[in-house]
């Protein structure tokens, strides 16, 4: 009899455990704040995207950790599954839909040209001249402007950066003339104090999604629905107020 009342309790404890314990991997960029950074003071991963899937696990049931990855490589680290997901203000473009899955977009944000304070060009100027403009490798944004120079004749330098703040810092330095990067990567630049304005967008705004190895299904949906959750909870607005400057 206690051996049919033990295991009658095991298997309602085992019940109780949520179907989704789990550990998810999510790739980041950690130098591209305010979505993905790692902190100067925990050493930590930290940023809204980083905020944001850690409050979407706690809601849905799994765990989540924050692996820092070079960006040119993450698409490939997701797909060889050193990675689950990618939530880390990644651009839904057709050309990533070819290797990976997206989540619904969770935010909109456009692209701007970044210039030093006391330049006077202007987007028009940085697109006729020959100029040496700084693109981040392997966004979307790279591709984009790669794509309209050898379209339209673009007589500008390109010189690629691993991540934004390196654009901005030889920007400063005089290695490059202006960099075409997100709005909100450029906003962080000029909230921390650095010389820099914006000069005005460039090409259409970007969709952020989450992406998500081909078919899988059941990562999509929780993501989803967590998104859904957290755009409705006012933590969402706390986010925001946080880390997205407007």
């Amino acid at each position: 009899m206690k051996k049919i009342f033990l295991c009658t309790l095991l298997l309602g404890l085992l019940a109780a455990v949520p179907a989704f314990a789990k550990t998810y991997v999510n790739g980041i960029d950690a130098n591209y704040p305010p979505f993905a950074y790692i902190d100067e003071k925990t050493g930590k991963p930290a940023g809204f995207d980083v905020d944001a899937m850690n409050w979407i696990a706690k809601a849905m049931g799994f765990t989540v950790t924050h692996k820092a990855m070079a960006w040119d490589g993450i698409v490939p680290a997701l797909a060889n599954k050193q990675i689950d997901m990618i939530c880390s203000g990644m651009s839904i473009t057709e050309k990533r839909r070819k290797m990976v899955d997206f989540s619904n977009p969770y935010w909109t944000v456009s692209r701007v040209f970044l210039v030093k304070k006391d330049s006077s060009l202007t987007p028009a100027d940085i697109l006729s001249k020959p100029i040496k403009l700084g693109v981040q490798r392997g966004t979307s944004e790279a591709d984009a402007i790669k794509q309209e120079q050898k379209e339209k004749g673009y007589p500008f330098e390109l010189r690629f950066y691993e991540s934004c703040p390196l654009a901005v810092e030889d920007l400063l330095n005089g290695r490059i003339d202006a960099a075409l990067m997100d709005q909100l990567p450029a906003e962080d630049s000029i909230a921390k104090g650095k010389a820099v304005k914006k000069a005005g967008t460039h090409g259409a705004p970007d969709e952020f999604g989450v992406a998500i190895r081909k078919g899988d299904t059941e990562l999509r949906a929780l993501i989803d629905e967590g998104f859904r959750k957290l755009q409705a909870d006012p933590y969402w607005q706390e986010l925001q107020n946080k880390y997205l400057r407007k």
